[in-house]
């Protein structure tokens, strides 16, 4: 196999680890305070993850290189990206009060590292199962909706339970069923994200509006999906 065949295979891997240099950054910009810029780094590490895969798959990195384990490095990554780091600025943001801040940072980090750790986590048509941890996006609406603390503490309570239920949770690019209107969808929201950052968390009532659509929406797909398999009739 030629030298240059590897190197592009490992180069998929130093792609996929570059997340990594994206949470320090985060985090960085949350000590600051500057959680525009925080989210901006967050959002880019979820456009790798995004589209590493499709790399991995079409260079066939995992044969060529089975020393390094893209699913171990894919879920180091994640967790700093998808769960420490919005942790960390969920209990310094001023979203909630300190004591309850700091339980809810860590029943985020606890129970998305037992998420990190399911090995069924995904079903068999590429749902995730349960919510996936998802506590970057998590973070973003709560910033950007500055919901009461007492409504902010429900919330991620109850998505620290959701881990552990069997719902399906969509994978925008993985998931088949509807696949070009979920890939649409998922570049609207990207767009309508990237507003919102760049007017500091602040882009007025159509951009939250068009933000909170396209969430429900996301978390409408698998729940649709599981209801009509349900109600359908076994053969």
């Amino acid at each position: 196999m030629p030298p240059l065949t590897h190197a592009r295979a490992f180069a998929v891997h130093v792609f996929t680890a570059a997340g990594a240099a994206l949470a320090l950054g985060a985090l960085i910009y949350a000590v600051r305070g500057e959680w525009a810029a925080m989210f901006g780094c967050l959002g880019v590490a979820l456009l790798i993850d995004g589209v590493d895969g499709t790399f991995a798959r079409r260079f066939k990195v995992a044969d060529l290189l089975p020393r390094w384990s893209g699913d171990v490095l894919d879920l180091v990554v994640d967790f700093t990206t998808y769960v420490f780091v919005p942790a960390y600025a969920i209990v310094t943001g001023g979203l909630l009060p300190e004591p309850l801040a700091l339980a809810a940072g860590a029943l985020i980090v606890v129970t998305g590292a037992l998420y990190f750790a399911d090995r069924e986590m995904k079903t068999a048509d590429n749902y995730f199962r349960g919510f996936p941890a998802l506590w970057n996006a998590a973070a973003f609406y709560l910033f950007l909706l500055r919901p009461a603390p007492w409504l902010t503490a429900a919330v991620i309570v109850a998505l620290a339970v959701l881990s552990f239920v069997p719902f399906k949770f969509i994978h925008p690019m993985r998931v088949t069923r509807l696949r070009a209107l979920n890939i649409a969808a998922l570049v609207a929201w990207a767009a309508l994200a990237l507003v919102a950052l760049l007017r500091g968390l602040e882009p007025g009532p159509w951009v939250v509006a068009g933000l909170s659509a396209t969430g429900l929406y996301f978390v409408a797909v698998g729940l649709i999906d599981q209801m009509s398999k349900h109600d359908r009739p076994s053969v």
